[in-house]
């Protein structure tokens, strides 16, 4: 990159930084001539190191405009309650992992739950770069079952799970297997990190009604933790921040444990309540929706777990736009993000046809996989490390038999040559001198050879066996890939991403 492109990018930087301290001091309440000191800070910064750092007033506020902003969250309304953690001092993937847990427990405190924002240092410097491989810090595993073990888990997880079974760590193969923690540091190797026991608080389903609910074995953690977007602030921008609000009962009843391509428990509720699934007249699948959301509620309010109903929540969100009215603000939304999933006409959202989306920073915003690659170059390495032991072995064998036929058959060769000449001195004839020459040399190279072969074949067998132990070392020093940004409009596949705190899934 030429020193012109250099100058563009700062030039630019300095803008967007520039617009941020404006918008983001002004609602502080700041003077304007604290705001143009600041900007001349921030110009001069950017011009000597390329870019600049944010003060915690700045980072604090910069994040609940990021959440306030966001256009596919119904939950908008207690943005200024957002926690923000400065968390940029953190270097080592040890030091992040403890942060993560404390995040945890701060968010969940004990079932009233947080709104929480742990922020790492921004990631400028591809060698330092944080990422958290995770989606959500707290997830079960997927495991996709084969012939013999049927699946089991949530499906979304599913290559999550694999990645962390090929790191080394182990599940119990069951729904509701809590994944540990991946985190990486620039192109470093990930680190895998387990959460402790009694760090994650998870609710058992109930039903205030019907008494053999439970029979299901249904139950869901407590605070959704999102961890893989990126949070850009003034066109800085930070990798890893994960940050929380509380459920909406939809996304759990509805969308995790509701979806085919989820749970998938909808038949299991509507036998319980034994419903005719011989028909879509009957309207099963409705009334096992409605039922598995009120578990859903009734047990999160039974166990002292914040949570809020998806008609509580569209009125809220009511209150927020208006809200942002008065002080002059438009409000950003996406009106297929924001209805909820159970009874969207039942919703003052159904209706609202002003809502669109709008480019506005702070923001939250999506950004590759940390592991898009990871799983693609492991199984490459997988495959070539079984080759590697094939090729040995056959190899090892071609050359163990060669040597072992051609080096102990002559002394077999010569082995025979003196039995037969013994036993044809001992006949006294020169034809016996031959025969028992020949006779014995054949014998003696068969049986050396076979022995050579074996002999041969087990080296060779060690050879392979060495080489795989090269490659699987060699396995884990596989590097992060794609850590550009994605365009933020996924489909409904990434429905969890969607909104950050209250997220439709």
């Amino acid at each position: 990159m030429g020193n012109n492109d250099c100058g563009v990018l700062r030039e630019d930087l300095i803008d967007q930084a520039e617009s941020f301290i404006r918008l983001c001091y002004g609602e502080l309440e700041k003077s304007e001539p604290e705001i143009l000191e600041r900007v001349s800070a921030i110009r001069e910064e950017v011009l000597q190191s390329g870019t600049y750092r944010h003060t915690e007033e700045e980072l604090t506020h910069g994040a609940r405009m990021a959440w306030r902003h966001n256009s596919r969250c119904i939950g908008r309304l207690f943005w200024h309650s957002l926690e923000v953690i400065d968390a940029r001092g953190k270097e080592t993937a040890e030091e992040v992992a403890e942060a993560l847990l404390a995040h945890m427990e701060r968010a969940n405190n004990g079932g009233r739950i947080r709104p929480v924002m742990t922020v790492f240092r921004s990631g400028e410097d591809p060698a330092k770069v944080i990422r958290i491989w995770n989606h959500q810090l707290i997830r079960y595993a997927g495991y996709p079952g084969n012939a013999e073990d049927p699946r089991a888990g949530d499906p979304a997880s599913d290559p999550f799970t694999s990645l962390c079974l090929k790191l080394g760590w182990q599940g119990t193969g069951g729904d509701f297997d809590v994944l540990p923690l991946v985190i990486s540091i620039g192109d470093e190797q990930p680190c895998l990190f387990p959460i402790p026991k009694g760090i994650v608080q998870e609710v058992p389903l109930t039903h205030p009604e019907i008494e053999r609910f439970p029979e299901l074995g249904l139950r869901w953690y407590s605070v959704p933790i999102v961890s893989d977007m990126q949070l850009e602030i003034g066109g800085i921008r930070y990798t890893a921040a994960p940050f929380n609000g509380w459920y909406m009962e939809t996304e759990i009843g509805s969308r995790n444990l509701g979806d085919t391509g989820r749970y998938n428990r909808l038949p299991a509720v509507a036998d319980l309540l034994g419903l005719d699934r011989s028909t879509n007249t009957s309207l099963w699948k409705d009334r096992a929706l409605l039922e598995l959301n009120r578990a859903v509620l009734h047990s999160y309010k039974l166990a002292g777990v914040s949570i809020v109903d998806h008609h509580t929540a569209a009125d809220q969100f009511v209150r927020f736009q208006e809200q942002e009215k008065q002080r002059g603000r438009e409000v950003s939304g996406k009106w297929h993000w924001l209805i909820p999933p159970v009874s969207p006409s039942a919703t003052p959202i159904w209706n609202d046809n002003k809502l669109k989306e709008l480019n506005l920073s702070p923001r939250l915003v999506y950004q590759s996989s940390a592991y898009a690659g990871w799983l693609e170059e492991a199984d490459v390495m997988q495959k070539g490390m079984l080759e590697d032991v094939q090729e040995g072995t056959q190899e090892g064998a071609r050359e163990g038999a060669q040597e072992g036929a051609q080096g102990v058959a002559l002394e077999g060769t010569r082995e025979g040559t003196q039995g037969g000449t013994y036993e044809g001195a001992l006949e006294g004839t020169r034809e016996g001198t031959q025969g028992g020459t020949y006779e014995g040399a054949l014998e003696g190279t068969r049986e050396s050879a076979q022995e050579g072969m074996q002999e041969g074949a087990q080296e060779g067998r060690r050879d392979g066996a060495g080489h795989t132990s090269s490659a699987a070392a060699a396995g884990l020093d596989i590097t992060e890939h794609q850590r550009e940004e994605t365009p933020a409009e996924p489909g409904h596949a990434a429905a969890e991403m969607a909104c950050p705190f209250h997220h439709q899934q």
